[in-house]
């Protein structure tokens, strides 16, 4: 292999890939990435067996070949060399690649392209398309409520279901639900449903930054594999398998109090109290007065035996009786952060209840967090 190309575009091409080199594994080259040439483009591809990621960067290629080589290593000299052409040229003994750029130069050790596990390809099934800013709003809104410990895998992932041109991301890690729903940019051929890991769904979001064209994706006719193809990146993510929960018995169908408050207001307050909330447990309390002298408000309280206490007074537009809730500090925060509106409603029933979030003037977006049971 003997190729040339941009300091700049290699270096962007090992940041995209490098998210999906495996960190800790019993099998070293998959710590390494796979150069190879593909159509007189320089192809790059990694994977870290749930997730495998590849783009291409354009290169004169003067000789066809394939090599994989460390990506950390390969990455940081890359990075370090100034912004002009790289001459790359493959070698037999030892087996890796030779590197020169101006006045730099580097041997680096590799291993046989035919070693390095096969990337995952998808040549059939259900196929759509999905406006970029609609999939970023939707990776971002349910991307939080995921499971990060694998004790039970299947909550790790987003249920994705899609039906005609309209599809749902579900995710619930036993304390709270995120459900989001939107459109596709046309109905794909046939329903379909499945689970993946919201860590893919995660790389997803960060590569299509910037992007403007339609996000095309397919899903093999096993629901084993997904494939998201973007602007010169695929990416191709193993599904998970298992039964997702009945994510819509778990939303309140009704509620005793509803309070509509200004976002900025709710998230000043919160970000208030979580500063008390750090000694106590990470609680925030929430009370909701809809007969107060000075018109309906919700209070955002906090204390530690130790520091001390916090209260935030909001006003609100409340509908039904005065309430009280609990919630981790962190998770009210999160959902807070991700809404793109100027009110915010909460639903309440009763302190041992779920307490439901939504954007008001939008209904494609719920939030429902398991409240903690705290003396009042």
């Amino acid at each position: 292999m003997r190729l040339s190309c941009l300091q700049e575009n290699l270096s962007r091409g090992l940041g995209i890939v490098g998210r999906a080199v495996a960190t800790r594994t019993t099998y070293p080259i998959m710590q390494n990435v796979l150069i190879t040439t593909d159509n007189s483009r320089l192809k790059l591809a990694a994977t870290n067996q749930e997730i495998g990621i590849s783009t291409w960067i354009g290169a004169q290629v003067e000789e066809e070949g394939e090599v994989t080589i460390p990506a950390r290593l390969l990455t940081e000299f890359v990075n370090s060399l100034p912004a002009e052409r790289i001459d790359l040229d493959s070698t037999d003994q030892p087996v890796g690649i030779s590197v020169k750029c101006a006045r730099f130069s580097a041997q680096i050790n590799g291993t046989a392209a035919d070693d390095f596990p096969p990337i995952p390809t998808v040549e059939s099934g259900v196929a759509g398309q999905i406006d970029t800013k609609v999939l970023s709003e939707a990776i971002e809104h349910v991307v939080i409520a995921a499971a990060t410990e694998d004790s039970r895998p299947v909550l790790t992932g987003i249920k994705v279901e899609i039906k005609g041109d309209e599809f749902t991301f579900a995710a619930a890690d036993g304390f709270r639900l995120a459900v989001y729903t939107g459109k596709l940019i046309e109905a794909t051929p046939e329903d379909v449903d499945f689970i993946i890991p919201a860590r893919a769904l995660h790389e997803v979001a960060r590569l299509i930054a910037g992007q403007t064209e339609p996000v095309e994706f397919t899903v093999t006719p096993s629901k084993s594999q997904a494939l998201f193809r973007l602007n010169n990146i695929e990416i191709v993510a193993n599904l998970l398998q298992g039964t997702f929960p009945n994510y819509s018995q778990l939303i309140p169908d009704e509620y005793d109090t509803r309070a509509v408050v200004n976002l900025d207001e709710f998230i000043r307050a919160t970000r208030a109290a979580s500063i008390f909330a750090r000694d106590g447990s990470g609680i925030v309390r929430v009370m909701v007065d809809g007969a107060a002298e000075d018109g309906g408000k919700i209070m955002v309280l906090s204390k530690s035996e130790e520091i001390g206490e916090n209260r935030g007074d909001i006003d609100a537009q409340v509908d039904g009786a005065e309430s009280k809730i609990a919630f981790s500090s962190k998770y009210l925060t999160d959902v807070l952060n991700v809404l793109e509106t100027d009110q915010v409603a909460l639903e309440t029933t009763t302190p041992s209840s779920p307490g439901v979030l939504k954007p008001v003037g939008n209904d494609n977006y719920v939030h429902v967090v398991m409240p903690i049971f705290v003396q009042w």
